[in-house]
């Protein structure tokens, strides 16, 4: 299972108990998690959950209300200088240097940290080498994908130990999200333990274990794998010809326990295994659908988080 998989490592970042409020706003509440050494953490929600409030203070930029983080083995209030030698952070917005050129901004960040990019070159070589025709551009100027592919070179000219990426997919082309996530495992493969937090269920695939967050709370920890398979209700993908009447439709059925449209289906649950899809299909034709399609499907990260999230917590 991936999970032993990680047993041997050493710890490299911890919560325990976090709390944080913004006035009468709960951003954080009770946060306690373990990140192993070498692996790719992901920290998947919606908008507003907690996501940039936690990666905030794991990276020294602001104080939790109460509990306590561990970066490396350092506490992230007594020894933060010494954390923010050892990670990269690459914030949700775009903080680069607008006016400096590609260039102008990898040299600077290199001298903050007394090194060159000749020295750890081989870290940001393949996302370098596609920055390199724009080496004179300034920052303001390149599209979403080379902000985003020079904000990780600059993350990344120290030689970190530890990655934190807070959305850093965010209205980022589908083109350029992909070949991100392929850096992000050659990151991988060179040692890097990389956190990363994102609204796009779809990439919790990509990462080896995750957090789903909802309202500042943790709702589970675990492989993407393990949470689809502790996923407990038959789950059905229905579709006809209307859709939206079928939607209304299905969601007044006694027995369907949740129903949310998903892409060209509406992935359904029933309250217990005694009703069947053939129960299903005669309740349709009742209501006029007779094109009706309704097939067992596999649940994906988001039907999890949907049925994890949703109120009485359907299990």
């Amino acid at each position: 299972m991936a999970e032993s998989k990680y047993q041997m490592n050493r710890i490299m970042v911890q919560g325990h108990n976090i709390f944080r409020k913004y006035g009468k706003v709960q951003a954080l509440s009770d946060i306690s998690f373990e990140v192993m050494e070498g692996e790719i953490f992901g920290v998947i929600g919606p908008d507003g959950a907690g996501k940039t409030t936690l990666f905030r203070i794991l990276t020294t930029l602001l104080l939790a209300d109460q509990g306590q983080a561990m970066v490396n083995g350092f506490d992230v209030v007594e020894d933060y200088t010494s954390i923010r030698k050892k990670i990269g952070y690459m914030p949700g917005k775009f903080s680069l240097y607008q006016d400096l050129t590609v260039q102008e901004n990898l040299d600077f960040f290199a001298t903050v940290f007394n090194t060159t990019i000749e020295e750890n070159y081989h870290l940001i070589r393949d996302i370098y080498v596609q920055l390199e025709p724009f080496k004179s551009r300034r920052a303001g100027a390149l599209s979403g994908g080379m902000k985003q592919k020079l904000a990780l070179c600059c993350a990344l000219i120290h030689k970190p130990e530890i990655l934190f990426l807070d959305e850093p997919t965010t209205g980022v082309d589908p083109v350029s999200r992909r070949e991100f996530w392929e850096m992000l495992g050659k990151l991988k493969a060179q040692g890097i333990t990389i956190i990363v937090s994102t609204p796009y269920m779809d990439e919790a695939e990509k990462c080896d274990r995750i957090a789903l967050i909802q309202g500042g709370s943790f709702i589970q920890i675990d492989t993407p794998e393990n949470i689809k398979d502790g996923y407990a209700n038959p789950l059905y993908a229905v579709s006809s010809e209307s859709m939206y009447a079928l939607l209304k439709d299905l969601r007044s059925c006694e027995r369907v326990k949740s129903c949310y449209p998903f892409g060209d289906a509406h992935h359904v649950t029933f309250f217990d295994d005694s009703f069947t899809s053939e129960d299903l299909e005669k309740f349709l034709q009742s209501k006029g659908h007779n094109d009706n399609n309704i097939s067992k499907i596999r649940p994906t990260i988001e039907d999890c988080f949907m049925n994890l999230s949703s109120p009485g917590d359907a299990s």
